[in-house]
């Protein structure tokens, strides 16, 4: 699946599933809610802290999809092409860094 079939695939849902996209502000701060619960997992998974009881079944995966997915909605609210918005920060970013990472000696080590 393609980032504008994504795109698509998500508004079709809202429109057959949803009624309506929650709004711009909302989405926000669910999509904060998600990254949190993400970096949860993260930091139980590969930090220093353990699971709570209950938690061990969480799923790495299933909270990146959830972020993405309103990181999808909100694209679509503010009119975002993601695939245009994403080659062209690609593009910035190999510019940039073109050498910046190869150069660092911290990555090396």
């Amino acid at each position: 699946m393609t980032i504008q079939q994504a795109q698509e695939r998500v508004d079709e849902w809202i429109k057959n599933y949803g009624v309506r996209y929650f709004s711009e502000l909302t989405n926000m701060a669910v999509l904060t809610e998600e990254v949190g619960e993400m970096a949860s997992i993260m930091a139980r998974q590969y930090g220093d802290q353990s699971f709570k009881k209950g938690e061990e079944e969480a799923i790495l995966a299933d909270e990146m999809a959830d972020v993405l997915w309103v990181l999808i909605c909100l694209a679509n609210q503010t009119g975002v092409n993601l695939t245009e918005a994403f080659q062209k920060n690609m593009e910035k970013k190999t510019t940039r860094d073109a050498e910046r990472h190869v150069k660092n000696k911290k990555l090396s080590s």
